[in-house]
Order: C-alpha cells, then sequence, then structure tokens
C-alpha cells in the first residue's frame, strides 16, 4: 500500500512571497496579536523596559527571518529567559535598575558572538547531549520562578528586592496588602486563559486577556494612580515617541565576573531553547521540513547582537508563537516577517493604546505560561517515563532554585551520569558509542549498536544517520546492546516518523530484557554479559 504523498512544499524567497503572501500575512496578523502582550510582559518580568521585547521581535522578523535556517518559527523574546536576564540586570546593576539593563545589553552582545560561533562551528547538534528529563526540569524550574515573581505583579504589590526564596516568602504579606481593583483584573486575566480554549475562537486568548483589563483599567482610572515619575505603577510605561524607547549597552564591567557569568548563562540557555524549539517547531510542520539548526544559531546570534547594540532582550525560536503561526496556516518564513512588520506600524502608530494596557493582565499571561512549564501534568509525564526520569527532572528543578540555571542544569546531568554508571554502563561507554551501519541488500541499511547507547555518546549515531539516503529501510539492531537510554529512545522514535513521511521504512531489532517503565520510549536494558 502507497503512502500518502506530502503536499507540495512552498517555494522560498521572492518566490515563496508572491506564492504564499496571503497565507503568511495573515497568520503574521494572528501571531502578532499573541506577540505583543507577551512581548511587553516578558520585557518587565525581565526587568528590561516594556519596550525592549517589542524591538526583539521586530529585529527577529525583519532581519533573522530572512537569513534563519527554518520554515515556520517565529523569533523573539520568549519566558524561558526571564529568569536569566533578570539575574543579570540584579547583579550587574546592584541596585540600579538602569545601569543593569545597559550593563546586560553589553552582555547580550558578547553572547550573541559566542551563538554566531557556535553556528559557524557547526555545533547546533550539541544540544542533544542534554538529556530530555533535564530540559524538561530546568523548564519547569523557570516557571515556578515566573509564578513566584509575577504573582506579586498580580496582587498588585511590589515586593522588596532579594533573592528568590525572599522573593516566595513576601508573597503571604502581598496577599494580606494586595489592590483588589489589580487582584480582580488580573483573576479575570486568568480566567479567560483557562476557558478560551472550550471556546475554540480564532480570536487568540491574550487579546481578549488585554482588551479586558484596558477595560477595567479605565473603569478603575489606574492613569490617575501616579508614581514619581508621572506614570502609573499599574499601567504599561513606554515613551510616547517608540524611537526613544532605544537604548546602547554599557561595557564598563566587561572584566567582571558576574558580566561573564550572565554572558555563559544567555548563550548557553538561549541556544539550548533556541535550538529545542525550532527541533519541535519542524515536528508540527505540516511539510516535514528540516531546519538548518547551525545556520538557525548563527541568524540568532546576528539577530542577539542587533538587540543587544539597541535595547533589545535577547530572542529565540519562540514555540508557542511558532505554533500559533503553523495553525493559522503560515507557509514559509515571510509569516515572521509579516508579524514584526505590524509590530513595528502599530507601536509606531498607536502607542497610546500600549500605555493603556495594565500589567496586571501581562502577568496573568506570564502566571499562566510558568503554570503550563511546571504543572501537575508535567511531573505526571516525566514519571510515566521512569521514577529515574522523575528524579532527574526533580534535581534539577531545586538545583535551578536553590543556585542557577547553568548549575541546576549541571546537577541534572550529573545524576543523569551517576544512573547509567549504577545501571553498569562502562565508564569508557559513557562518551563513546560502538555502532556499525552495514547494508543487508540494495535497499536495506542495518545499523548495530553494540554496548550503550546514552544522551551522553549518541551524537555520533545522529550525525550517521542524517547523512542517509532517502527511502530505504533502516533496521536498528539493538540485541547487542546493553543501556538504552530514553533520549536515545525518543530521538529513534522521531527519526523513524521524518524518515518514513519521506518514503522510508524504520524497524527495531532485538528483545529488551527490561523496561523501567511501561512507557514506549522508555530506558531500557538488552542483555546482561554483552558490554562494550
Amino acid at each position: 500500500m502507497n503512502k500518502p504523498s506530502l503536499p507540495t512544499i512552498p517555494q522560498t524567497g521572492l518566490a515563496g512571497l508572491k506564492e504564499n503572501w496571503r497565507h503568511d500575512l495573515q497568520s503574521g496578523f494572528l501571531v502578532f496579536l499573541i506577540a505583543l502582550p507577551l512581548c511587553l510582559g516578558i520585557s518587565v518580568a525581565s526587568g528590561f523596559p516594556p519596550s525592549a521585547g517589542i524591538i526583539t521581535a521586530i529585529i527577529g522578523g525583519l532581519l533573522v527571518s530572512r537569513i534563519n535556517g527554518s520554515y515556520l518559527t517565529i523569533n523573539g523574546p520568549a519566558a524561558g529567559l526571564i529568569v536569566v536576564v533578570l539575574a543579570a540586570v540584579q547583579a550587574l546593576g546592584e541596585g540600579d535598575a538602569m545601569a543593569g539593563y545597559r550593563y546586560t545589553l553589553a552582555a547580550i552582545v558578547v553572547a550573541s558572538i559566542f551563538q554566531i560561533l557556535m553556528g559557524i562551528f557547526r555545533m547546533g547538534q550539541l544540544s542533544s547531549f542534554f538529556p530530555t528529563s533535564v530540559v524538561h526540569g530546568m523548564l519547569a524550574a523557570i516557571g515556578l520562578i515566573i509564578i513566584a515573581t509575577q504573582s506579586h505583579v498580580m496582587l498588585g504589590v511590589t515586593p522588596e528586592s532579594g533573592n528568590l526564596f525572599s522573593v516566595i516568602a513576601q508573597i503571604p504579606q502581598s496577599l494580606l496588602s494586595m489592590n483588589t481593583d489589580i487582584v480582580l483584573i488580573s483573576s479575570l486575566g486568568l480566567l479567560i486563559l483557562m476557558i478560551w480554549p472550550l471556546i475554540e475562537s480564532r480570536i487568540p486568548a491574550p487579546v481578549i486577556v488585554v482588551l479586558t483589563g484596558i477595560v477595567f483599567a479605565w473603569h478603575f482610572d489606574l492613569a490617575q494612580d501616579n508614581s514619581t515619575s508621572g506614570r502609573s505603577n499599574y499601567l504599561v510605561a513606554i515613551p510616547d515617541n517608540f524611537w526613544a524607547g532605544f537604548y546602547f549597552p554599557d561595557f564598563s564591567k566587561f572584566n567582571t565576573i558576574a558580566f561573564w557569568e550572565a554572558v555563559l548563562s544567555i548563550s548557553l540557555v538561549g541556544s539550548l531553547e533556541s535550538l529545542l524549539s525550532a527541533t519541535a517547531v519542524d515536528k508540527l510542520d505540516p511539510y516535514k521540513r528540516g531546519s538548518d539548526l547551525d545556520r538557525d544559531l548563527t541568524a540568532v546570534g546576528i539577530g542577539n547582537m542587533a538587540a543587544g547594540l539597541v535595547g533589545g532582550l535577547p530572542m529565540i525560536a519562540e514555540i508557542v508563537r511558532s505554533s500559533a503561526n503553523i495553525d493559522n496556516g503560515a507557509k514559509t518564513a515571510w509569516a515572521n516577517f509579516f508579524h514584526s512588520l505590524i509590530l513595528l506600524i502599530f507601536v509606531v502608530l498607536f502607542t497610546g493604546l500600549i500605555q493603556s494596557i495594565p500589567l496586571a493582565s501581562l502577568a496573568a499571561l506570564l502566571v499562566y505560561t510558568g503554570y503550563r512549564l511546571a504543572s501537575p501534568a508535567t511531573f505526571a509525564r516525566v514519571l510515566d517515563v521512569g521514577k529515574e526520569q522523575l528524579l532527574i527532572f526533580v534535581v534539577t528543578i531545586i538545583g535551578v532554585l536553590a543556585t542557577d540555571l547553568l548549575i541546576g542544569v549541571a546537577l541534572g546531568i550529573v545524576v543523569k551520569l551517576a544512573i547509567n554508571l549504577a545501571r553498569g554502563v562502562w565508564p569508557n561507554n559513557l562518551f563513546r558509542i560502538h555502532f556499525t551501519i552495514q547494508p543487508q541488500d540494495n535497499d536495506t541499511l542495518v545499523i548495530k549498536l553494540s554496548g550503550s547507547a546514552l544522551f551522553s555518546n549518541f551524537l555520533p549515531l545522529k550525525k550517521a544517520l542524517a547523512g542517509l539516503d532517502k527511502g530505504k529501510t533502516i533496521i536498528f539492531d539493538f540485541s547487542d546492546g546493553y543501556l538504552i537510554d530514553h533520549t536515545v529512545m525518543e530521538f529513534i522514535h522521531d527519526f523513524k516518523q521524518n524518515y518514513e513521511a519521506q518514503g522510508g521504512q524504520c524497524r527495531k531489532v532485538g528483545k529488551a530484557l527490561e523496561t523501567f517503565s511501561d512507557h514506549a520510549l522508555a530506558a531500557r536494558l538488552m542483555t546482561v554479559d554483552d558490554r562494550k
């Protein structure tokens, strides 16, 4: 039985613009509606001026979409970078928010150089080194941090500065001191976000949240609650002239440890999130096009350099807006371009409308995003794969909350390596994989694994599979294997789906002696004695 063929792949470049501009313009407009409030909220939560996120989204579409290696991703600021950017602002500014902002811009520029070099030297595949449970743990920890910090904004209270645990400890006091008008606006925002998917409306939920917030902010006359700056403490504060929102980086802390910690965090976390998001978007692409991850990383680095030089946040390939882009019928990267062009036109012409958006509505959007990253369902999905995956997941979360993102991720990786050793993997197999690729006949290739295939050693296998001819039958022979971990099982599963979508066939050979859960992609032991 013949497989159904894929739809005709859209053209790219100017030919693609001419062919698909209607689809891409429509999708770009709908993505703009989602992007505007999220860009503002992410900026404020990161300790940057609200216009910084808009600057980044504009650069991400107008510049990066023209040079990147992906098709349907939307580039812009993301909630996952709030934690590292805010930490940089606080550490570098030492109490001076504006100074910390400009120092962090300098760190973004330097971090972008590393991203560009990583792309040039084809290091995009290194994202595979991070175990799935560690990545999910990092994202869940980010979600919890967002919830903790934005809860005060939803209550209309500004907590005293301090570390994460101090901010969490102040939540009861904020509850006692809450502003009931602000709580009503934020609560309505959360309620809309929860029930809107049930309505199945084409109008994005963030638009309804923002419009509702504007109406109630006008009703409560929040614009009259002025601070010493002459602007309301409860509404978005951007300059009347958008072009006045550009700032330049300050490199005077270039020689400090805190500066280089910020550079390392922004470059590594931003690169990892961008690569993972681009890979996830490829799975959603109805045309099954694969991104050039190295080119994409280089393009994002160039975009980040431009953003850092004029006052923007760092950008990544953002999964939520990219998913909406696909759902709304986008065909090419021109949808990303259109969303940014519309965003630029809107902020130039309708600055006053943006200034009427309550911060409580934006906080509700971020808290909802944080909940989706760290919901009980996320813990349940990780546990479903295996108890050891939950352990790694929880250790990563605790490590991130107690220290920082980089140390937390490192702890998760160390625990994963220790578990593999405890299961009998030989130390010289931790970072070295043994496999052969042999033809069985003209149309069949056998990939025979020997010993253990792990997150820490499977990159050569991934590169080898990427070079195989399309349309053949691929047999993964695990009969001489020992431990095949979850990350590798998940990779083979994804490879099988993509390869078969392009006309090939894949199957596995070898009976597992033990699997560590009932999940189809759980880690498994294949043999007891044959380890290499």
